[in-house]
């Protein structure tokens, strides 16, 4: 099992799928960090302590931050970076709403440079679609789908590209599964040529505010 896992609910408000997601870290891709929309103003004690306890047990830490599909000054995007390197001691960071263009790819290989320059580790892009040829090779990790269930089974579709790189580099982040079809959403993902995956039975408007039960059971 190698899945990403947003865990987007307080440690205060769920310790427990904390605990247990500490619990299982060795057995995930990785943790997205997200206290506020990113890293916040200040840091959060409940978050340093969640994050240490995660780093200790063995989890890579992605922080979040948004790039708003490219309208977000890079300057911000790199500060909120910084923020979750020197607060929460982040490996890599989980970029949300990436564009997806061929004319937006010159910004984004820009922007992941100047990352890059500042030292970090894994660079995880998440256009949430396919985008663009390209936007692969420039991050560690590209989510080409973020969706329904219903939507993942009827109507997905891999353009030819996505073959070109190995499935430890594509990733298929899922909401809206039922318990039961967890196990056959990790199967699909990795069917589709994406080895990290992360399904949910949650539902909008916060999908990833539970943890997900692939992961709860993963401990048992």
């Amino acid at each position: 099992m190698n899945l990403l896992i947003p865990l987007y609910v307080h440690p205060a408000e769920d310790p427990g799928a904390w605990h247990r997601l500490i619990t299982a870290a060795p057995r995930t891709y990785g943790v997205v960090l997200n206290p506020a929309s990113g890293p916040g103003e200040a840091p959060d004690p409940a978050f340093t302590a969640a994050a240490g306890a995660l780093r200790t047990a063995g989890a890579r830490l992605l922080g979040y931050v948004d790039t708003d599909y490219g309208v977000r000054d890079p300057a911000d995007i790199t500060e909120d970076v910084r923020r979750h390197r020197e607060w929460y001691a982040a490996d890599g960071c989980f970029l949300d709403r990436v564009t997806a263009t061929a004319d937006g790819l010159p910004g984004c290989r820009r922007l992941v440079r100047a990352l890059r320059r500042l030292g970090v580790g894994t660079v995880v892009l998440n256009p949430g679609v396919h985008p663009a040829p390209g936007y692969a090779r420039i991050a560690d990790l590209t989510v080409t789908f973020e969706g329904h269930w219903s939507t993942y089974v009827s109507a997905f579709s891999r353009p030819a590209w996505t073959a070109r790189h190995g499935p430890e580099r594509l990733c298929h982040l899922v909401y809206g599964v039922p318990e039961a079809l967890v196990p056959l959403a990790v199967r699909t993902a990795h069917e589709r040529g994406a080895a990290v995956c992360g399904p949910v039975t949650g539902e909008p408007p916060n999908p990833w505010a539970q943890l997900t039960p692939a992961l709860a059971g993963a401990e048992r």
